[in-house]
């Protein structure tokens, strides 16, 4: 199989300053959701990644991730918010977070 991947072209998008707390917040949503989901299908933490045993070191709270596996988290979301907006999108504020209960 020869495969090319084709992203949505984004070479011509900006993110709007202010949005470094947002990249941030959904990096670890996106962590998080990954997280949940290997541990649905039978994964625990371990030191080192074994498929057979479904093991893996980054069963971990974001914040003690090591930067690179956070940067990793941060360009998947930086490529949303880019395709978002090169699609016609706009990205915008519009209240206050709902607050946990």
């Amino acid at each position: 199989m020869n495969y090319t991947p084709r992203p949505i072209d984004t070479t011509h998008i900006t993110l709007p300053a202010g949005l470094h707390g947002l990249v941030e917040r959904l990096a670890e949503n996106t962590h998080e959701l990954w997280a949940q989901q290997r541990i649905k299908d039978g994964w625990t933490f371990g030191r080192q990644r074994n498929d057979t045993t479904k093991k893996h070191r980054n069963l971990i709270p974001y914040a003690d991730l090591p930067e690179s596996e956070k940067e990793y988290d941060r360009i998947a979301v930086v490529g949303v918010l880019k395709s978002i907006l090169a699609l016609g999108f706009r990205i915008e504020r519009v209240t206050d977070p709902p607050q946990k209960s």
